[in-house]
């Protein structure tokens, strides 16, 4: 885990504002809403909130035992620590502990600061559209994050996955692929890159 000396980053600024919005759209929330199951199988809203606050504290000694633990398997690292600590931390401490992320610039070796914003932005989605509320992804953030999911390979091998389609957003002027043509904003297309929703369900609108 690397801290980052970034304060007039936007990259950073755009983290911290998914945080302190995201803190925000938890805060009414009642007991039982937090454990609601998140667009992400398996995984309930606690759990999400959980692994948002876990990505800021990763430290190599931590990481070895729970890939031990995970018999190597890094998903199952991943969504295993996260429900450990949402299992035993109370909603209103695990409330406490992402309001107290919300200016850290902490992330782990072999990631980067996009990756952050990527993750709050899609994880945003996974708490918000089960629970029926509306959260706005800001466009430049999600263009930002459309383009590192495309590059990155795993975990979403968004390439390969996506191979015969062609994405272009109707909001910015980013466009990748060859194939059935696919056109969304760029947070639409973000959600289609990362998994939550089907390219289908965009190219039938076509």
């Amino acid at each position: 885990m690397t801290e980052q000396n970034t304060m007039n980053d936007p990259i950073w600024q755009a983290v911290a504002e998914e945080r302190a919005t995201l803190v925000e759209l938890l805060r009414d929330l009642p007991e039982s809403a937090w454990d609601t199951a998140s667009l992400c199988a398996g995984w309930r809203i606690r759990d999400v909130v959980a692994h948002l606050v876990l990505a800021t504290r990763v430290t190599v000694a931590a990481l070895v035992v729970n890939l031990i633990r995970a018999r190597g398997n890094t998903d199952r690292l991943i969504h295993d620590t996260a429900v450990r600590h949402a299992d035993r931390t109370p909603t209103a401490a695990l409330l406490a502990q992402l309001r107290a992320t919300i200016d850290s610039t902490a992330i782990p070796i072999g990631t980067a600061p996009v990756d952050r914003l990527m993750d709050l932005l899609v994880h945003g989605q996974d708490i918000a559209v089960p629970l029926g509320l509306e959260r706005t992804m800001p466009t430049a953030a999600a263009q930002l994050s459309l383009e590192r999911v495309w590059t990155m390979g795993a975990p979403f091998h968004a390439q390969s996955r996506l191979a015969g389609y062609s994405l272009r957003t109707t909001d910015t002027s980013w466009a990748a692929g060859d194939g059935t043509p696919i056109t969304g904003t760029a947070a639409e297309l973000l959600m289609v890159v990362t998994g939550r929703t089907s390219p289908g369900e965009l190219a039938d609108r076509q």
